[in-house]
């Protein structure tokens, strides 16, 4: 395989050809495979604190969970263009985004990665000018999910909703992201996105075919989090029950259970049924 690493300015290239995949890695076997399989964005997103720590969702994530997982990702020296997650709280005002997005810099990201649109303009203008490669992340907000009261909604439904979309995604392209998850947005506004942005690269997850790109969280793919699968993804194979019925066959072969007693076998007086 090519040694050569990928940059946010290959992934520039790729817009309006090659199709861009990314998916998440948190610790170090998994960047490696996934880089060996040739992945060209490894996002180390807070959706680990859903499917690695067992929160209810991303919000109780901290820039020390953060930092932890990106130093686990960053030692498999993968070939990909490696993203962090700025978690919830983390970029509150430009001076603490800069600070935080250092700091997950320093533990091996190549990019960050917020949530939002305008209303973060001026925490992603500060990223940038610290020389820091952004990704935007729009539609469908996690760390915004107990506002909207726990549930997870499409996007961009309405045109109120459509022009917000096409407002925000412009917004940060012209301020400098190289690219933008779109997350849950109606796949016609998605595509619509798309067009609109000439530079910056969008990247859907269940928000149709038509960005420039798809992400999926892993373990969503490899069915490693049995007990709950987006209804916009379909596992390619069911690695949580190889895991269980692996660990299930070992235990029998640890404690096999007694030789069931020849079919010729008298029972013993005291086993014998009376009366």
């Amino acid at each position: 395989m090519d040694s050569i690493r990928i940059t946010p300015e290959t992934v520039l290239g790729w817009k309006g050809g090659r199709k861009v995949g990314a998916l998440t890695a948190y610790d170090y076997p998994t960047a490696r495979l996934l880089d060996d399989a040739g992945v060209p964005i490894l996002l180390v997103g807070d959706s680990l604190g859903m499917v690695v720590l067992g929160h209810p969702d991303t919000t109780h994530v901290t820039m020390a969970d953060m930092v932890h997982h990106v130093r686990a990702v960053a030692r498999a020296r993968p070939r990909a263009l490696v993203g962090a997650d700025l978690p919830f709280h983390s970029y509150d005002s430009p001076e603490q985004a800069v600070a935080n997005s250092r700091t997950l810099i320093g533990a091996g990201a190549d990019f960050v990665k917020a949530e939002g649109g305008a209303e973060i303009l001026p925490q992603v203008g500060a990223i940038l000018a610290a020389g820091i490669p952004f990704c935007g992340h729009l539609g469908m907000l996690p760390q915004h999910v107990l506002e909207e009261g726990g549930k997870y909604r499409i996007k961009g439904r309405d045109e109120a909703g459509r022009m917000r979309l096409l407002a925000d995604a412009i917004a940060l392209e012209a301020a400098g992201a190289f690219a933008c998850v779109l997350e849950l947005v109606t796949p016609p506004v998605a595509a619509e996105v798309s067009r609109a942005c000439r530079r910056m690269v969008t990247i859907g997850i269940g928000s149709g075919p038509d960005c420039d790109g798809q992400i999926l969280v892993t373990p969503d793919l490899i069915g490693a989090f049995p007990w709950f699968t987006p209804r916009f993804v379909t596992p390619r194979v069911q690695t949580g029950a190889s895991i269980r019925d692996t660990a299930a066959g070992w235990l029998r072969e640890l404690n096999p259970p007694p030789p069931e007693p020849a079919a010729n076998d008298s029972p013993t007086p005291s086993a014998a049924r009376t009366g």
